[in-house]
């Protein structure tokens, strides 16, 4: 019986031959669906307050670290042998596509934490990312146009 990973790569190669794109870390249309920046919060706590998390796709998860400029490229070359992309925008960032659940995301939190430790940084806090799927802020509807002359009832 195939399971884990084997599964997982099934299931995107069928949602690639639908014309679904995979998800990666630069796919348009992410937007932030769960944050996580306290530290006494459990990640199970960030995922159940989260009403825009769907737990059955995969989500961007990205970790806000500090690092320090020296320490940059180790951390990169700790993080990548996972499949984890190392980026800076406004600080760094740790970045990997994966299904999100409470131990998954208590986890990477640990590792996240303890790697910056080690590195003489800080760990920040995680947030995830998905694509939304955006409903129509209003519904127009088409009328038939008034009898001349006469009022709409």
């Amino acid at each position: 019986m195939r399971t884990g990973m084997g599964l997982l790569s099934r299931l995107r190669d069928r949602r690639a031959r639908r014309g679904v794109p995979a998800l990666e870390i630069d796919s348009p249309g992410l937007e932030v669906v769960v944050e996580a920046f306290d530290v006494a919060e459990a990640d199970s706590a960030a995922l159940a307050r989260s009403p825009r998390w769907r737990a059955d796709e995969p989500a961007v998860l990205r970790h806000h670290l500090e690092l320090p400029p020296d320490q940059v490229e180790r951390a990169r070359e700790l993080l990548a042998p996972d499949g984890w992309a190392l980026r800076h925008e406004d600080r760094w960032h740790a970045l990997r596509v994966q299904r999100l659940d409470a131990l998954r995301c208590a986890q990477e939190r640990a590792r996240m934490a303890s790697l910056a430790q080690r590195l003489g940084g800080d760990w920040i806090g995680w947030d995830a990312l998905q694509v939304t799927h955006r409903q129509p802020d209003s519904i127009v509807t088409h009328l038939a146009p008034r009898p001349a002359g006469g009022s709409r009832r």
